[in-house]
């Protein structure tokens, strides 16, 4: 499995397919197969079998992962603008930094 630089809980901007623009946050990330599941991106809609938790059953709306290469990290200092992302050493310590501004990713 290779390393990628979107991790969970990242706001990341889809740059590419029907959800082009959209702004949200990485729910999860499968390195095995290289996507992300980003919130409010993507969505499909399956059919559900009532259950526990969903007692009525019916057609549910949910997203659907995403290839990481058709996403791309959100600058924090420029509003909603998709940047690269670089690392460096801060204080002994590697921390992913927004290419575009040069603000730190990682706190």
């Amino acid at each position: 499995m290779k390393k990628l630089k979107i991790k969970k809980g990242d706001r990341v901007i889809v740059v590419v397919g029907r959800s082009k623009g959209v702004v949200g946050e990485v729910l999860r990330v499968d390195r095995a197969d290289d996507r992300v599941l980003v919130q409010g991106a993507n969505l499909v809609k399956r059919h559900q079998r009532p259950s526990a938790q969903n007692p009525q059953g019916g057609i549910v709306e949910m997203e659907a992962p995403i290839h990481v290469s058709n996403v791309a990290h959100v600058d924090p200092e420029a509003a909603d603008r998709p940047t690269r992302v670089g690392y460096r050493f801060v204080e002994g310590r590697k921390v992913r930094f927004a290419k575009r501004s040069g603000a730190p990713i990682d706190s």
